[in-house]
């Protein structure tokens, strides 16, 4: 029975150590990859379909991976990975394409094998990450959908440990880009992303404008006309 016992630990010690380890090379191959393929916010497509050798192993690890929402900071780090590689793929999978909506599907019908399931690009989103963590709108900074209207996909890979810092840099930066953010005296455009997920950014009774304030160094008019403007889809090829 003793035996049988320190048996199933060592077992179980075995396929945790085994887990980790798969994550680690995930997360590290993941880094590599965006360090080599994106620049200044802009991927390079043209390069990852004349060779996706390293797109497809870094894919093929995140296929068998799993985790736990238990270990909140490495579930979000890599469902967040997971989407934007996914993004870049389901691109390299179709290019030459001016947007990824020149794909009928591209978000919400092509099914990828990621995590041990298989999901659309909007399941990663909305039920992987948003229904789990419906407190957490800085998710919406780091999901980068292959438009220029989304926040610029950064060139390292989320990673657990920093994945706090990050999420916070982000949206910082994002939230003071005068791109993103639409100045003009008591007149404000925004994007569409908070239109189209308002309750997210909202829940805490807070308006868009007093969100938005928390991270802007020059804070906008609280009396601030704000209007949405239109969001743009063309590809954010490098």
């Amino acid at each position: 029975m003793f035996k049988n016992y320190k048996a199933l630990i060592f077992s179980l010690l075995f396929v945790f150590m085994g887990s980790a380890q798969e994550g680690a090379e995930f997360f590290t191959a993941t880094d590599t990859f965006l360090k080599t393929y994106v620049d200044g916010g802009k991927v390079d497509y043209r390069a990852i379909v004349k060779d996706p050798s390293s797109m497809n192993k870094v894919l093929g690890m995140a296929e068998k991976i799993t985790v736990s929402k238990e270990n909140p900071k490495e579930y979000q780090a890599f469902w967040i990975n997971g989407y934007n590689l996914l993004v870049i793929k389901s691109v390299v999978d179709n290019y030459p394409i001016e947007s990824p909506l020149d794909k009928a599907g591209f978000f919400d019908k092509k099914k990828h094998k990621i995590g041990g399931r298989e999901l659309t690009l909007n399941d990663i989103e909305h039920e992987m990450l948003r229904a789990v963590f419906p407190e957490e709108p800085r998710f919406h900074f780091v999901l980068v959908c292959a438009g220029l209207g989304c926040p610029p996909i950064i060139n390292r890979a989320y990673a657990p440990a920093s994945l706090e810092v990050q999420l916070e840099e982000q949206t910082k930066l994002a939230l003071n880009d005068p791109l993103f953010i639409q100045v003009k005296k008591n007149k404000v455009g925004i994007s569409q992303i908070f239109e189209w997920y308002k309750n997210d950014f909202t829940q805490d009774g807070k308006g868009l404008v007093e969100y938005i304030n928390q991270y802007r160094s020059n804070k906008l008019p609280e009396k601030a006309k704000v209007s949405f403007y239109e969001y743009n889809w063309a590809l954010n090829e490098k």
